[in-house]
């Protein structure tokens, strides 16, 4: 927003984010929509002009505009949103936090154990694929009595990823792992704990069936203590409309 009003508008400007994040969350591509108003007797901004002249009050700061569109008054960058994808990266292989590659610090989860089975986890994933009552799967928070429990996965995929110039360290056994999640919209911590959840069931502290128990609960305080995955491993990954 102060990027936006060295553009001199005649209204101070509202960005409308389409989806929060967690402290310590990264965003690959998130979206947002603003009204910009100019004085009477100037053009109009074009799309381009928009794009370079927020990158350019933006270049101390750690985000870049991809792309400018001109919609209609009816768009919201929230509510028009037909479904957000996440993705989570795990690394096996360590031991200790310490081996995480230094480029890679922040960016993963090198759970405690360095291997997980993955088949399992992949089985477990499944049990979480539709519509359900997902109140085990989120934190509490104040707006927890507003909004309904109840979302819908439509995919949940677990795949091997590469990491940051791993193709120069192979020596070192690392595997990086990709979880995908989209739904229309995720409850208040949701992917960080079906994460968690899953991560337990390749660590073998849960089989994949206590994923439907604990679904049929709808119970946050049922959630396994400590089992929420830190949110340096997730990502934003994009907002579809």
């Amino acid at each position: 927003q102060k990027a936006a009003q060295n553009l001199k508008p005649v209204v101070p400007i509202k960005f409308f984010i389409s989806s929060r994040t967690d402290t310590g969350v990264h965003a690959l591509c998130n979206s947002a929509h603003f009204d910009i108003q100019r004085a009477p007797g100037k053009p109009a901004f074009s799309e381009k002009d928009l794009l370079y002249s927020l990158n350019y009050h933006l270049r101390t700061e750690p985000i870049r505009i991809l792309n400018v569109y001109r919609v209609a008054n009816s768009f919201h960058a929230r509510h028009s949103a037909l479904s957000r994808t996440y993705i989570y990266r795990l690394l096996m292989g360590c031991t200790h936090y310490s081996q995480i590659p230094v480029f890679e610090r922040d960016l993963c989860w090198a759970p405690a154990g360095g291997s997980l089975n993955v088949p399992a986890m992949q089985d477990a994933a499944q049990f979480l694929l539709g519509t359900h009552d997902f109140s085990t799967f989120r934190s509490l928070n104040s707006e927890t009595h507003l909004r309904s429990p109840v979302r819908t996965i439509l995919q949940v995929d677990i795949r091997p990823c590469p990491g940051f110039l791993s193709h120069h360290y192979e020596h070192r056994r690392l595997e990086f792992w990709e979880l995908k999640f989209r739904g229309r919209s995720f409850l208040y911590r949701q992917v960080r704990r079906m994460v968690g959840a899953l991560v337990a069931v390749g660590q073998g502290k849960l089989t994949p069936w206590h994923i439907k128990e604990l679904l049929e609960i709808k119970d946050p305080r049922a959630f396994p203590a400590n089992s929420m995955a830190p949110p340096s491993g997730l990502f934003l990954k994009s907002v579809e409309y």
